[in-house]
């Protein structure tokens, strides 16, 4: 259970939405667990407990509550600032590893025995990892059975239960009802078999979804991703076949409308998402620290709740890193767009409907790594080592994942030819969503500062950063919309390798 007893309590007391995520509260009277934000009546001190999440209530017997559905929270923000492996463990399990791989898969991506990885998630969290992974599928079984008009049993599987009766028995454990009872009190009453999974993907306030959505405009990648007022849409390379992402802001969650292969790659793709548009930050922590700043104040307070835009595959993102050196945003979308039509996997007929601009997967690690450098439409040194960082990717000797550890990561690209500090730094920030990212060296986080008068070189803006601790990627992302810096966006390397083929 979570210790700070008086501190939970004041939450639930002042229906506090922002620690929605961060702990649930049992109820012993009557065997229920809620949000701290539900607006039922708050029952007597002495009959709460706290729970760092659904999965350890349901493990001491407490059913999920009707009114406030806690299962749909946003996620933790723990998971993004911590490295250590129960964080790494969490980001995988949400990623559906256990359910495709078991426990002994996630073992081996951690590099921990089953055993040990057991006794550490029940030591912090109240449960292991099948625990956790159970309360997972039972909230992709739900979003199933109240979106589409898949039979019942079609939705077990897809939400990764071995067995009709496993899904029977969780349903009525976790929501204390039958699956027949949540389909026929939904709201949504889907009519044929949808092609199409819609659901509302929940954050915390505030939010700023037109930065963040004006910054994966400037950088969409013709046929891969597609923008238009207040939507974004994409193309996903998902772990049983391909998919699509329709993503809308909305008052308080994001609108998603995902087009699936395969509905067992749901719940990876609600987890993609949720990290493409940093759903589960603590934008209230983050502005209360920056905000204080002399130099960030009166940008945080005129833009409260900016988010660290991510992405939707790490090795995406590490590819377009190398592309986007020393280069425009407009350039590194024109060369990325020649490499979508080369070498990406278009759309199957019978695959996802992709519709307008969107065609292809992004080229996999695979296909680049037998490219010939040469046929790239980039410089020569720039494109070997592309080769090179997609053949470590698709070899193995390089694994960037929502399990890595940030720093090993680091040092395994900076050991690659023609990838500095910057490269490292920005894939960390923008594949991992790490918040503590100073990226001193950019160009246009150089000229904002000096804009504002602070700094110019990069040592005086690692100096100034200090203070920024432990939120220095939303500071970075703050500093690239001063309007006085006219080349923000650009990018600069701060040492030039020479790189040869290997």
């Amino acid at each position: 259970m979570v210790e700070d007893f008086e501190r939970c309590y004041g939450a639930v007391r002042a229906r506090d939405a922002r620690f929605d995520g961060w702990f649930v509260v049992a109820v012993t009277s009557t065997g229920i667990y809620c949000r701290p934000s539900c607006p039922a009546r708050s029952p007597k001190p002495e009959h709460m407990r706290f729970f760092p999440g659904p999965a350890a209530a349901q493990r001491s017997g407490f059913r999920a509550c009707k009114r406030c559905r806690p299962d749909a929270s946003p996620g933790s923000p723990a998971w993004n600032v911590r490295q250590d492996v129960v964080a790494r463990a969490m980001r995988l399990i949400a990623e559906g590893v256990v359910d495709r791989d078991g426990v002994g898969g996630l073992g081996r991506r951690l590099g921990y025995s089953p055993r040990q990885l057991a006794r550490l998630l029940n030591a912090e969290l109240g449960a292991g990892p099948l625990a956790l992974a159970r309360a997972q599928r039972a909230q992709t079984a739900r979003v199933l059975i109240e979106t589409t008009a898949l039979d019942l049993a079609s939705v077990a599987f897809a939400a990764g239960f071995a067995s009709v009766r496993q899904f029977n028995d969780t349903i009525r454990m976790v929501f204390a009802t039958t699956p027949s009872e949540l389909r026929r009190r939904s709201r949504h009453r889907p009519a044929g078999l949808a092609d199409s999974v819609d659901l509302r993907l929940a954050l915390r306030l505030p939010h700023d979804a037109a930065a963040t959505l004006a910054f994966l405009a400037a950088r969409a990648v013709p046929g891969v991703e597609e923008t238009g007022p207040g939507r974004f849409a994409r193309t996903l390379a998902l772990p049983h076949g391909a998919g699509l992402a329709e993503l809308s802001p909305a008052d308080g969650y994001v609108r998603a409308r995902l087009h699936l292969d395969d509905l067992r790659d749901l719940q990876a793709a609600v987890q993609r998402c949720r990290r493409l548009l940093d759903l589960d930050a603590d934008p209230v922590a983050v502005d209360a620290h920056l905000g204080d700043d002399p130099t960030l104040g009166a940008l945080v307070r005129a833009v409260p709740g900016r988010r660290i835009p991510g992405s939707v595959d790490p090795h995406e993102l590490a590819v377009r890193a190398v592309v986007g050196q020393q280069v425009s945003v407009g350039g590194a979308r024109t060369v990325l767009a020649r490499l979508v039509a080369e070498h990406g996997k278009p759309l199957t007929a019978d695959g996802p409907p992709g519709g307008g601009g969107l065609t292809h997967l992004f080229p996999d690690a695979a296909t680049l790594a037998a490219a010939d450098p040469a046929s790239l439409p980039m410089p020569r040194a720039r494109a070997t080592s592309l080769v090179a960082l997609a053949g470590a990717l698709a070899g193995g000797s390089l694994v960037l994942d929502a399990g890595v550890d940030a720093e090993e990561a680091r040092a395994g690209l900076e050991a690659l030819p023609g990838i500095g500090p910057w490269t490292a730094d920005y894939i960390a920030m923008r594949a991992f969503g790490h918040p503590d990212v100073m990226l001193a060296d950019d160009l246009g986080v150089r000229r904002s500062l000096a804009a504002l008068g602070r700094a110019s070189t990069p040592r005086e803006a690692s100096a100034l950063a200090v203070r920024w601790r432990p939120w220095r990627s939303y500071a970075v992302l703050h500093l690239w919309s001063v309007p006085h810096a006219p080349a923000r966006g650009r990018r600069e390397l701060p040492t030039r390798r020479k790189v040869t083929t290997r």
